[in-house]
């Protein structure tokens, strides 16, 4: 078995494109930092901070962050839908839907409101001001895809898009959140489940 200690990929010939130089990590640091730093895990969280200040970056002129764009898009596609489903449709755990929904709230972007089938239930749904931001977003949204995705070459998005995929399919048991895609809910639809949900807002 190879000894990813004393052996580590070779940096330069994965991203000859970099604006930086890479240090060559198996010469000039411990055996225990090399290992640390070829782990999956502290390259995937690494690529997670750079994908959300890129995203921050291109969203600045409509103030959203990735967890808020991910939030309005599936509201948009599932109007009504109460706070637990929203948690799992994003994998988010309780805590953090509610500092999400809490700061849309307060732009007037979302509305929540008790569901008139179970009291105990809260529907969300998007604003008209929040429509239209989602839709503002998008372009930006965009361009903060095209700039993550820009070392690699069309095969090899694929090829990143089809192992991230592979993992989280593979490991979605050890997840401290679920994750549950939402049902879709076609446009012309919509206002009837609102309607159905429709009670008066909750105060702030």
């Amino acid at each position: 078995m190879q000894n990813l200690s004393t052996k580590l990929p070779d940096y330069h010939a994965i991203a000859p494109q970099s604006k930086r130089a890479l240090p060559n990590m198996s010469q000039t640091l411990p055996n225990n930092l090399s290992l640390l730093y070829s782990r999956p895990g502290f390259l995937l969280r690494r690529v997670h901070q750079i994908s959300a200040a890129v995203f921050e970056d291109e969203c600045r002129g409509v103030g959203l962050t990735p967890a808020q764009f991910g939030v309005l898009t599936v509201l948009r596609a599932s109007p009504g839908l109460d706070q637990s489903s929203l948690a799992r449709a994003l994998g988010f755990d309780k805590v953090t839907v509610l500092r999400v929904l809490r700061g849309l709230e307060s732009r007037g972007l979302v509305r929540r409101s008790q569901a008139l089938q179970s009291r105990r239930n809260l529907a969300v749904a998007l604003s008209p001001e929040g429509e239209q931001l989602l839709r503002e977003a998008q372009k930006p949204a965009e361009r903060a895809y095209q700039r993550l995705m820009e070392p690699l070459s069309d095969e090899q998005r694929v090829q990143l898009m089809v192992l991230l995929q592979r993992l989280t399919d593979g490991l979605e048991d050890h997840a401290r959140a679920a994750f549950v895609p939402p049902p879709f809910v076609p446009p012309e639809q919509a206002p009837n489940q609102l309607r159905q949900n429709e009670v008066q807002a909750l105060p702030a």
